[in-house]
Formats: structure tokens, C-alpha cells, sequence
């Protein structure tokens, strides 16, 4: 079962993904893996929307090459028989010319009372998180420093225009290579002061 649900999701930490072409049909959320406990379905798509969301556990890892945190939280889950949940965050920075670097990625669990916080091994922290409101946009295609691009600049005209103070960024990704490139869904989050 793990297998099945790697697959789907092994994409995620991947940026060299085209934008979606134009479809006929509106986007839709293709839930490959369960969210965890309490969260909203990604969306409303391309555009910013406010949302909540409750605390919750991940397991978290720096940003040192995506499929290395990748694979490294893959096997904590494993060794551990934590089941994977969607999406994947990764928390993001900002770096010269207005792109965005992944600072570090984390595996969500189902909930807080699945596994313990604390350490596992020298470079995987497992920490509580606490419940919080984000400025979200959602969109259907590729990852790349286009999209990126276009997300943030309708979340910071979001956050100028409400007068908020952003915290930080993350990204959510929640499908991978089962779900063409066209139909991935992210959500390019701001977390408020």
C-alpha cells in the first residue's frame, strides 16, 4: 500500500514540470491520498482565498535537494508505520529576482495523535503545529518558477490590499506521475503574522 501511495506523490517534490494547457473542463481536485484530519480540499482555483487551518503533526526535513528530503521522510514514515497523507509541504524562501527555493519539506500526518514529536536521528524533527490562517492560491499544472511566480504576486496584491503581515510561505503539493502534469494541483500558501 505504501508503494501505491509513494508513486502518486514522488512527483510532488519535483520542479521541472510544464504549466497546464488550456482545458475545457475547470480544474478539479484529484485526491490521490487522504488529507489529514480537519483540513479544507485544495481550491477555489486561481485565485486567493482565506483559509483555516487546524493544528496538526508533520514530520519535517531541511530543503537540501528535494528528492533527498523526499526519500528521507519516506523512510521515517515507513520505519515508523505512519500511513502517507496529501499534500506535501514544503516551506519556501525567497531568493534573488522574486523565485522561491524549497527551505525545507514535511510529511503530514493524520493527526497529532499519530506518532510522538521529537527527533529521528540528526536530521528529521516530528513537531506539532499549531492551528492558523493563510492567504492561499490554488492552481492546476506544473510547478515552476512561472506559476510560482504568478501565485505569489496575487497572494502579496492580497496581503497589501487586507493590510496583513505575511509570516512565511509554503507550498502544498498533492498529486504526482499517476495524475498527468496538467492535472497536478498545488496551493502556494501565505501564513499570517
Amino acid at each position: 500500500m505504501m508503494r501505491v501511495l509513494l508513486l502518486p506523490l514522488l512527483a510532488l517534490v519535483s520542479s521541472c514540470s510544464l504549466p497546464a494547457e488550456d482545458a475545457a473542463d475547470p480544474p478539479t481536485y484529484d485526491d490521490e491520498a487522504s488529507l489529514p484530519e480537519g483540513w479544507p480540499k485544495p481550491g477555489p482555483y486561481n485565485e486567493v482565498s482565506e483559509k483555516e487551518y487546524p493544528a496538526y503533526r508533520a514530520a519535517f526535513t531541511d530543503g537540501k535537494g528535494s528528492m533527498t528530503s523526499f526519500w528521507r521522510l519516506f523512510g521515517h514514515i515507513k520505519k515508523n508505520d505512519i500511513p502517507m497523507t496529501a499534500p506535501v509541504e514544503m516551506a519556501m524562501k525567497e531568493e534573488g529576482e522574486g523565485k522561491m527555493k524549497m527551505a525545507s519539506m514535511g510529511f503530514l500526518y493524520q493527526n497529532t495523535g499519530v506518532g510522538e514529536i521529537g527527533k529521528d536521528g540528526d536530521k528529521i524533527e516530528i513537531r506539532d503545529v499549531p492551528k492558523e490562517k493563510v492567504l492561499s492560491y490554488t492552481w492546476m499544472g506544473g510547478r515552476n518558477d512561472k506559476s510560482l511566480k504568478i501565485a505569489k504576486a496575487a497572494l502579496e496584491a492580497a496581503l497589501a490590499e487586507k493590510n496583513l503581515t505575511l509570516k512565511s510561505f509554503r507550498l502544498l503539493g498533492y498529486n504526482g506521475p499517476g495524475t498527468p502534469t496538467k492535472k497536478h494541483t498545488h496551493e502556494l500558501q501565505a501564513l499570517l503574522k
